[in-house]
């Protein structure tokens, strides 16, 4: 492509990027995560439309710098090179100004060999945000080309404080107009999931639906050149609509005719693209640590709508998958490690550590008014603190609240609600 073709793009790219109100949207704590004045590149990571260009637009526009912006994810820039980067490169110059020092690339890995363009950039002492929903913003190319010369942030989608945020609920009131109000929107978020463009969807299983075919599709299939694509997209649909379950390899592969190892590389290329989560099991032995993941979706707006989507079952998974999100979104950027804990008679949901250096313990359960409930959950919590000698245990449950002492531990019951806008 020519100079004058690129500049057209850059220019009419730049005119949607001023007429957007970005006061409109809400600050997302990831924004802490970014740095302007750090030689790394940032770059921002996450689900497809998570909001990981808006947050980065919105950190820079906040910030009133003069920030050259190009975005990749451009019908009339599929077939670009790297030949044309350094083109693309002068078009921005053209239209942002030649002093420009900070350049925003979004959904640069459509580019090959973008790590190099990246690399050469930052040695010119350039200031660079990037954006990228695939599985190639987490592979060898990135840790290859980019090593130690990357801030990488990982983005997901709204938390239950951002949902309330753009909905305009108040999340400080102590007024028990203003508690019931927050319940009441925790309940929507448990049923409807975070995902931004979603939230303005008349018609949201189709959105989904499609979004799921994409990132199936466009981010597996194509980048890991799978062959029996409908073989993964049932394991996805599968996976995704079983969450908070252990994933086997043998169980799934039996279940949609693939070898064992081809079950486990697509739960991998699924969890690479961001779909799905996989939270080891807790070991101080580091080789048990990789085996029998369970598996959490990234959003609940993914697992299709069923008929017992309103049981207390349903909901307590739901609610689990929501704080296995806020665990990773508070910790994951911070270098401590979420697992979960299970022996023949008990579990613990999370398991909150530092390498051997736990944290915290957590078990969730939607409601433990029934004293089997109750007993189940406190039992799983004291015997995993007794058995890894931890002290700091909390239940999370939809909106009771107590302390309990029992067996010689304080076990802190917090309502979801609390929990989940506690800002740590």
């Amino acid at each position: 492509m020519t100079i004058e073709q690129f500049v057209r793009i850059v220019a009419e790219q730049k005119e949607e990027l001023f007429s957007e109100n970005y006061s409109r949207f809400c600050s997302r704590t990831e924004e802490s995560q970014l740095s302007l004045t750090s030689n790394l590149a940032q770059v921002v990571i996450g689900v497809r439309r998570c909001g990981k260009s808006t947050l980065c637009t919105k950190f820079l526009m906040d910030k009133k710098l003069n920030c050259g912006y190009v975005s990749l994810d451009d019908e009339r820039l599929a077939e670009i090179s790297a030949e044309d980067l350094n083109n693309l490169l002068e078009a921005m110059y053209i239209v942002y100004g030649a002093d420009i020092e900070y350049l925003f690339f979004d959904e640069i890995q459509n580019v090959h060999a973008w790590p190099l363009f990246v690399n050469r950039l930052l040695r010119q002492k350039k200031h660079i945000f990037v954006t990228g929903s695939n599985s190639k913003l987490l592979s060898n190319e990135l840790m290859t080309h980019l090593t130690g010369r990357h801030n990488a942030v990982s983005l997901y989608p709204f938390s239950y404080s951002e949902y309330c945020e753009m909905e305009g609920i108040d999340m400080n009131g102590v007024t028990t107009k203003a508690e019931a109000k927050r319940i009441e929107y925790l309940h929507k978020y448990l049923n409807q999931g975070g995902m931004p463009e979603l939230m303005n969807e008349q018609n949201k299983r189709k959105y989904i639906s499609s979004l799921l075919n994409t990132i199936v599709r466009n981010d597996i299939a194509k980048r890991f050149n799978v062959q029996n694509i409908d073989a993964l997209h049932k394991i996805a649909t599968y996976l995704v609509d079983n969450y908070g379950q252990e994933f086997v390899s043998t169980r799934v592969g039996k279940l949609f005719d693939v070898t064992n190892k081809t079950a486990a590389n697509y739960f991998r290329y699924l969890k690479e693209a961001f779909l799905l989560i996989g939270v080891p099991r807790f070991s101080f032995k580091s080789q048990e640590r990789i085996r029998n993941e369970k598996c959490y979706v990234i959003d609940l707006a993914f697992p299709q709508e069923h008929d017992n989507s309103f049981s207390l079952e349903n909901l307590g998974w739901k609610l689990e998958n929501v704080v296995c999100v806020e665990l990773l979104r508070r910790y994951k950027n911070h270098q401590a490690d979420v697992f979960y804990y299970k022996e023949k008679s008990f579990e613990c949901d999370f398991v909150v550590a530092d390498g051997v250096r736990i944290f915290e313990l957590i078990q969730v359960s939607y409601d433990i008014s029934s004293p089997k409930t109750r007993r189940r959950e406190i039992n799983g919590l004291i015997k995993t603190a007794k058995t890894l000698h931890c002290s700091n245990l909390t239940l999370i449950t939809f909106s009771s609240s107590e302390e309990i002492e029992t067996d010689g531990f304080k076990i802190k019951v917090i309502g979801a609600s609390d929990w989940l806008r506690k800002i740590r």
